[in-house]
């Protein structure tokens, strides 16, 4: 066995071990979601407080994104990836034995900090790992799928694990995982990072996260209460905040994150992508996620079973997507991708009504989407140089963080804003039915609706999203176009140069 093949089945099994943190973050997300009724009943959380155990692990993480991406730059990625997982076992431990509400809301904000180290020192650590483009392009493929693999099991896990254990288990799932990193990572995984990098700018730090904190927020109040002066307000001192860091970071000579990698076309063209991308699935998807329960009437396992095969065509669509790249353009495949997951979401909005005709086409959009999301990682990560990989890690994240809760949003918001003015409630309703479902359609359930006004109600929410899926169809063609001109530049990969002896099928026994 030659030297290069031995380092490429190094590689190869490293991205195993790579693939263990991402794989838990996606599934640790969706099996909290079971668990909160249980934990809620246990531990006397109001409604303030159960948002807040969900919510804080996604302010932190999105907060501390950019920090922490040019924090394993400076310090290294593997000994940032370690410190992460030792806190996040750490934390998922006294999560699993909260006595209260305070305790449980600040160990689901120390797991949103440690999880902010995760994503882009892997990212950075597969920079470094797969120097090949065809190679690190299906090394990024496999760890996506990682992530969407674990959104698909996750409703399966927490249903069996919450079926037989206590709410502890969905935080306790994640401490073996952590201790296998911590056990295999300084053994197969290469330490990585920027020897030029100046020191860490703390205002800088905390400009970042004033920014991001104060816009997921603001998005989040707007998607739950509407435009209010405090979404207004957070908003608005989010953008002047992050405006303040864009400034800063351009006048700086070691700055934080360094703006100037990205003015280039093709990696400006995946931060926009990524972002769009993010909102358009998020909004959408919480719609089809809430039609299939409180219109169809499915349970949450139920669910989770339904959008199974969507999550796998996503799986499948990704690891496809390094291969298609190397027969066509990135420009065509992304193209492809986003007019194909239009053309899903216009079946949607002027089809829809039928869960089979919803299902095919949020099928096809699932598949649609994953080429660009993909192959935009890919060439965001390989555009920059090997010490700034973590950085540019770290932005892709954030913009698919910054998607997620725009989509939330923006399109959720003008899904209940259709079903408000479409809404026709049947003579004769109970006036405080009526209101019910005039507040929304959960609200709408909850009050136990006459068959009549439950049609109605499921009527005016399936014209909700249908309008939604008509906007994000028209976004996607947008994107579509972005595309075409920002990646028309960028070759196929070539294939990977021949070495003395080959690792016998690598990739498989990655995935």
């Amino acid at each position: 066995m030659t030297s290069t093949a031995t380092t490429e089945r190094r590689a190869w099994i490293g991205l195993a071990v790579l693939a263990l943190p991402t794989l838990l973050l996606s599934l640790d997300m969706s099996v909290l979601y079971l668990a909160l009724p249980a934990l809620a009943a246990d531990l006397g959380l109001g409604p303030t407080a159960q948002l807040w155990a969900m919510d804080v692990y996604g302010f932190m993480i999105a907060g501390f994104l950019v920090t922490m991406g040019t924090l394993g730059d400076r310090i290294g990625r593997r000994r940032l990836l370690l410190i992460g997982a030792a806190a996040f076992g750490v934390a998922s431990v006294a999560a699993a034995f909260s006595s209260g509400p305070a305790m449980l809301i600040a160990t689901r904000a120390l797991l949103g900090v440690a999880g902010a180290t995760l994503m882009p020192s892997t990212l950075g650590l597969i920079r470094t790992m797969f120097p090949d483009p065809r190679a690190r392009g299906t090394a990024i493929s496999i760890w996506m799928s990682c992530f969407m693999g674990g959104m698909t099991v996750g409703p399966l896990v927490g249903g069996v694990l919450l079926e037989t254990f206590w709410w502890g288990a969905a935080f306790l799932i994640g401490v073996p995982v952590m201790v296998l990193l911590l056990v295999l990572g300084p053994v197969l995984l290469p330490e990585s990072r920027d020897t030029a990098a100046g020191r860490l700018d703390l205002a800088s730090v905390a400009l970042s996260l004033a920014a991001v904190l104060s816009v997921v927020h603001g998005l989040k109040s707007l998607a739950a209460d509407g435009p209010g002066p405090g979404a207004l307000v957070a908003l608005a001192v989010g953008l002047g905040v992050g405006a303040l860091f864009v400034r800063r970071q351009l006048r700086l000579a070691d700055p934080l994150l360094d703006l100037r990698l990205f003015r280039a076309r093709a990696p400006a063209g995946a931060l926009g992508i990524n972002l769009g991308g993010g909102v358009v699935m998020a909004g959408t998807f919480l719609l089809l996620t809430l039609w299939l329960q409180l219109v169809e009437g499915l349970s949450v396992l139920t669910v989770g079973l339904v959008l199974a095969p969507l999550q796998a065509a996503m799986v499948v669509s990704s690891l496809l997507a390094p291969r298609l790249a190397t027969r066509f353009r990135p420009a065509r495949v992304i193209a492809a991708g986003l007019l194909a997951g239009a053309v899903g979401l216009a079946v949607v909005g002027l089809l829809g009504g039928g869960t089979v005709v919803l299902l095919a086409g949020f099928l096809l959009a699932s598949v649609g989407i994953a080429l660009p999301t993909a192959l935009g990682t890919d060439l965001l990560v390989g555009s920059v140089p090997e010490e700034k990989a973590g950085s540019a890690g770290a932005l892709s994240e954030t913009s698919g963080e910054l998607g997620i809760a725009l989509g939330v949003a923006t399109l959720g918001s003008l899904a209940t804003a259709v079903y408000r003015d479409t809404l026709v409630v049947p003579a004769g309703t109970p006036a405080p039915l009526a209101e019910a479902a005039r507040t929304g359609i959960t609200e709408a359930v909850a009050a136990g609706p006459t068959r009549e006004l439950a049609d109605a109600v499921g009527a005016a929410f399936t014209t909700g999203l249908g309008t939604a899926a008509v906007v994000g169809a028209v976004v996607f063609a947008g994107l579509a176009g972005l595309a075409a001109a920002a990646f028309r530049r960028v070759p196929t990969t070539a294939p990977a140069a021949p070495v003395e002896e080959e690792c016998p099928t690598p990739v498989p026994s990655a995935a």
